[in-house]
């Protein structure tokens, strides 16, 4: 039995209920409108070329689209080269969001073009076992000669020590590459002076030794210990002070996608090199034997293939001039006489233009000497072999179809004149001619109108074999 007292209570939480039930949906609706707050990882590995450039470039326009707080740069790289570099360099300078570029795992380094990125990141961090450094531009050819000793005469402020190189096209390009990097470490406050002897010297540093100069900022184990030390960390973005707030932060992972990889495949120099080939071969076989089709169309592909990758590959084009020049020495030796001189000078012409193709000596970025070398003297036996077999099928005399039946001789079957029949070749023909031809005359085919043989009498001639 109830009490006036529990009515009471009853009748209060009926009206208390509901609002409390729209309190909790109004909140979880709150809380589902707020997106979480993320860090977007990216991932730096082996050589930097073009799709390195392109897979950073587009991913971190989709994390600033995703409304990340921050991109994390995970880094283990060689080198690379310079206009890939700098495309990812302008991208950072540029980013609305902080960049932190983490050289990880243990073992890995921002050797060369990486520790141009390092100086770049708005924070720097590096896992203990690392190294960075040897940021000396690297030249395919040097013509200077780098002195052992200084010179004593010159004036000791005008010489960075260690750094004797007297070529001048080998002096400008390190001393452009020692502005670019002190501008990068005077905009992020790191240490300008260790930079320039990175380049200058190709000085190396390990982890602890990059944060004791200050050339690094975070020194961190993995990676959630360096989002524990990021946490409440006051970064300079475009002019705006930004405080980072990675504790429980989520991160989340880009891969690159099937155009970075594809990009990455046919810019590979070894692949190019190849692409190109096999280009050209299918073009010189489908113009020698035409209407192939197979090789036009596979030649046509890679040659494109070739052309898009060399595009975005720092190319000699002399050595291009070369390679085409070769070959078509060594087509030639197929069928000019020539003791073998055109096919020699071809298959040096080949070898050096494949050797200067690429015009640089960043670290995975040369074809492979035992490649070119394959491909120079399989070329040259089957180029000679192959086409010499082509032209001298050419050459040889038709044997069948119409062709073939012009200038034959056989004889006439019976006496006609305008349209009759004759032995030809073994096979009875309806014949046509403007002359009267006896049975048995020995007549020659002139012409063709389809399934009728146009006809003339050959005079003062026995009868032929037919």
């Amino acid at each position: 039995m109830t009490t006036p007292i529990d009515r009471y209570i009853l009748l209060l939480l009926l009206a208390v209920l509901p609002a409390l039930s729209m309190s909790a949906q109004a909140v979880d609706d709150a809380t589902s409108s707020t997106p979480h707050a993320t860090i977007v990882q990216l991932t730096i590995q082996d050589a930097i070329g073009p799709a390195t450039g392109d897979y950073i470039e587009r991913s971190m326009d989709k994390a600033v689209d995703s409304g990340a707080k921050a991109i994390l740069i995970a880094m283990d790289t060689p080198g690379g080269l310079d206009t890939s570099m700098r495309q990812i360099i302008k991208k950072i300078i540029a980013s609305p969001i902080p960049v932190i570029v983490y050289v990880t795992p243990g073992g890995a380094r921002a050797a060369s073009a990486g520790t141009y990125i390092m100086y770049a990141g708005h924070i720097a961090a590096m896992t203990p076992g690392t190294n960075l450094g040897a940021a000396t531009p690297v030249q395919l050819f040097d013509p200077g000669k780098v002195d052992e000793k200084p010179d004593k005469s010159e004036p000791s402020d005008k010489k960075s020590p260690g750094s004797p190189m007297k070529n001048p096209i080998t002096q400008k390009a390190v001393n452009d590459a020692v502005a670019y990097i002190r501008s990068l470490a005077e905009m992020r406050g790191r240490n300008a002076e260790w930079a320039e002897r990175a380049v200058r010297d190709a000085v190396s540093l390990s982890a602890e030794q990059a944060l004791k100069l200050n050339v690094i900022d975070i020194l961190a184990a993995d990676r959630d210990d360096l989002l524990k030390k990021l946490d409440k960390r006051t970064v300079r973005v475009l002019g705006q002070d930004l405080t980072l707030e990675t504790k429980n932060i989520t991160v989340n992972l880009i891969e690159p996608d099937w155009r970075s990889e594809l990009l990455a495949v046919i810019t590979n120099p070894n692949i190019a090199y190849i692409l190109l080939l096999a280009g050209i071969y299918g073009i010189i076989f489908e113009f020698s034997s035409p209407g192939s089709i197979v090789p036009g169309t596979i030649g046509g592909i890679c040659l494109l293939l070739a052309l898009f990758a060399f595009q975005v590959l720092p190319i000699n084009y002399a050595g291009i001039a070369l390679i085409l020049l070769g070959i078509a020495l060594m087509v030639a030796e197929a069928f000019v006489p020539s003791i073998g001189i055109l096919g020699f000078g071809g298959l040096t012409a080949f070898v050096i233009g494949s050797i200067i193709l690429i015009d640089t000596d960043a670290p995975g970025f040369g074809i492979n000497i035992a490649l070119i070398w394959a491909f120079a003297l399989s070329s040259a036996l089957f180029l000679i072999m192959a086409l010499g077999l082509v032209f001298k099928a050419r050459r040889k005399p038709v044997v069948s179809g119409q062709e073939e039946l012009l200038g034959k001789t056989g004889i006439a079957l019976e006496d006609f004149t305008g349209t009759g029949l004759a032995r030809i070749h073994s096979e009875i023909w309806r014949v046509r001619t403007d002359e009267t031809l006896r049975k048995n005359q020995p007549i020659q085919v002139t012409g063709r109108d389809g399934l009728i043989l146009r006809v003339s009498s050959i005079p003062n001639q026995e009868n032929p074999h037919v």
